[in-house]
Formats: C-alpha cells, sequence, structure tokens
C-alpha cells in the first residue's frame, strides 16, 4: 500500500510541479518520476532549512511539489545548457 501511496502523491506533485514550472513537464509517467524525485529532494532539503509543514497526507503533497519545481527548474537549466 506505501508504495501506490507514493506513485499517487509523486503523480500529483509531478503534475502540480508542471503547472508551477511552465513547459518543463514530462507527461504522466515522467511527472510521476519528477514527483517522487522532488519527495526524496524535499524530504532532504526542508529539514535541513527548517522547514515543517505540519503532518498530513496534503502535507506530503506540497513537500513532493517543492522538491519536484526545484528538480524541475535544475533539470530546465540543464536542457538550455
Amino acid at each position: 500500500m506505501g508504495i501506490i501511496a507514493a506513485l499517487v502523491i509523486g503523480a500529483i506533485a509531478g503534475w502540480l510541479a508542471g503547472l508551477i514550472v511552465r513547459g518543463a513537464g514530462f507527461g504522466l509517467i515522467g511527472n510521476m518520476v519528477v514527483g517522487i524525485i522532488g519527495a526524496l529532494v524535499a524530504s532532504w532539503l526542508l529539514p535541513r532549512l527548517g522547514v515543517g509543514l505540519g503532518g498530513s497526507a496534503i502535507r506530503d503533497i506540497l513537500n513532493a511539489t517543492i522538491g519536484a519545481c526545484i528538480v524541475l527548474v535544475i533539470v530546465s537549466m540543464i536542457r538550455r545548457a
């Protein structure tokens, strides 16, 4: 059940990040991957910055979306270079 929840949260976060960072979406599967990678980035980065968003599924989606936006910005900077 945890894997399914991670995929759903990753898909939602990747989709939201694709909307926030215009022109950087990768389709459904790509956005899921970006969302999951974003969740990993956010789970590492946000506690080090002292950011805590509470505890719920919405928090997980917000964390993953923030991380996915970071990943998308980095990927689009690499694409341009």
